[in-house]
């Protein structure tokens, strides 16, 4: 059984999910991709995992960086698996391009190059929001895009974090980057 819980946020509510024991979804209600690896039946429930989970929330939200991270439990394919390992490497108040992380994976791989649109869409994808940093992942040059929870949302979380956003920028529609 999977099961549920809702958490306040000072950036509007957040759906987390569980298997019971490992986290399994963290979202902001009505984000791109809400609730994409919870399924047809689920039941809304006060569990250890989701107590632990609002607690690095807690720490999260009044501007300090958590030092645990809950027990998380992600099916996907090893490539998205490997781009949110590389997520988890991003520190607190920090950011990477989307390229930088399309270098790193390839060099783990043993390949000449990868595509950063392909790292997008794995970023863009990732299940556990905020835990799994994909806020912290920027476009080149500084442009602030791709953020499932929407870009608003993206520069909160970076202020938040005190990251320098001195350099970055959101990109007018239909701008290549």
């Amino acid at each position: 059984m999977d099961y549920t819980y809702h958490y306040k946020s000072p950036l509007g509510g957040i759906t987390l999910s569980s298997n019971g024991t490992e986290l399994t979804g963290l979202w902001f209600d009505g984000q791109k991709y809400f609730g994409a690896t919870l399924p047809g039946e689920y039941e809304e429930k006060s569990l250890p995992i989701f107590e632990e989970a609002a607690c690095w929330l807690d720490i999260y939200f009044s501007g300090k960086a958590p030092d645990f991270t809950p027990q998380m439990l992600i099916k996907t394919t090893p490539f998205r698996q490997a781009v949110w390992e590389v997520l988890l490497t991003i520190p607190y108040g920090r950011t990477m391009t989307y390229g930088e992380i399309a270098d790193r994976i390839a060099k783990q791989e043993g390949l000449s190059k990868m595509s950063a649109q392909a790292v997008g869409g794995a970023v863009g994808h990732n299940p556990i929001s905020l835990i799994i940093p994909c806020h912290r992942v920027v476009g080149t040059k500084g442009s602030l895009t791709g953020y499932a929870g929407g870009i608003d949302k993206k520069v909160q979380l970076l202020t938040l974090e005190k990251a320098d956003m001195s350099s970055f920028f959101v990109p007018k529609k239909g701008t290549a980057l």
